[in-house]
């Protein structure tokens, strides 16, 4: 299956590694379906990527509308395509739509019941990542489906309604390393870290609200607070990973963390291997796979601001 203007022998299968790559195509003639997901094809005669889909016994052949393949959630459930979710929550939570910003010094925001670390990992001695504002939930639904007898996953979410539709996805696919929670990082991540069994190897803050009028910039996440908890809690050679697509914000959660210099370094610093452009930004995301912020970045040709920092050894 694949490009249907050519025969069979000339379209091959793209690995997985060509998700990111994906882009357009002069061939607009596809296969598709609904039910088994996509799969990203070549076609060696017109040069072109192509998808495919296969439902059931059956394909229909039709022409794709170009525009609409890529618009972002058409581009996100590609890039998350491995995790063959079918199940959106909508009975349960609703329609699934929040606001962007919300305020995180709301007097709603209390610190957050601790878990029972037991009931929600199979193992909780393993390493633990946190997500400080997991969004959607797939990005780390990803990286738990990957390594699920070597990590462990919390995502930090101030948008309930996403935690709720996060959590019935960790039912569905039956993963015992991951965990999502209502909770706002600023108040709650000291408590829940140094409660967990296992040691913290990394955090993510990955494209949080940037709140950019001047008189908001108390409600953005990175404060120094949350910084030297994460500081603290961090195992020598655990990691932070933070990124932006506004250079305002990333600006500032660099400055946070790089005025934290004696205790942690730079990636760049420690791998020589590691690329980053004069700015000291870092050229590629290191965690294999996209974040939805990112994917609708891309469609705008915006850059995306990255760094990554390890804990030494003192």
């Amino acid at each position: 299956m694949g490009c249907i203007c050519h025969a069979a022998s000339a379209v091959v299968v793209v690995p997985r590694a060509k998700h990111a790559l994906f882009s357009s195509t002069s061939c607009r003639n596809f296969v598709l379906s609904s039910a088994l997901g996509p799969q990203h094809r070549f076609c060696s005669n017109c040069n072109s990527w192509g998808i495919s889909w296969r439902s059931g016994t059956t394909a229909v052949t039709a022409k794709a509308d170009e525009k609409q393949l890529f618009k972002s959630p058409n581009l996100v459930a590609l890039e998350y395509a491995d995790l063959n979710i079918k199940y959106n929550g909508s009975e349960v939570v609703g329609h699934v739509r929040t606001r962007q910003h919300v305020n995180p010094l709301g007097a709603s925001f209390l610190p957050a019941q601790l878990p029972d670390w037991n009931e929600i990992f199979r193992d909780p001695t393993l390493p633990l990542t946190v997500d400080i504002g997991s969004g959607s939930g797939r990005f780390l639904l990803w990286l738990a489906k990957q390594n699920s007898d070597l990590r462990n996953y919390l995502g930090l979410e101030i948008r309930q309604k996403l935690v709720k539709r996060a959590q019935l996805w960790v039912k569905e696919l039956a993963l015992n390393n991951i965990h999502f929670m209502f909770a706002n990082a600023t108040v709650s991540f000291q408590q829940l870290v140094c409660t967990y069994p296992g040691p913290l190897m990394l955090v993510c803050i990955l494209c949080p609200d940037p709140h950019f009028k001047k008189r908001h910039h108390k409600r953005r996440v990175v404060q120094k607070p949350l910084v030297d908890s994460i500081v603290k809690s961090l195992m020598p050679g655990g990691q932070v990973f933070i990124q932006s697509d506004v250079l305002e914000v990333a600006l500032d959660m660099r400055k946070w963390f790089d005025d934290e210099s004696v205790v942690l370094q730079h990636i760049c610093a420690i791998d020589p291997f590691g690329k980053c452009d004069d700015n000291g930004w870092l050229l590629c995301n290191p965690m294999g796979i996209r974040t939805e912020r990112e994917i609708h970045a891309g469609l705008e040709n915006a850059k995306i601001y990255r760094r990554m920092y390890q804990k030494m050894q003192i």
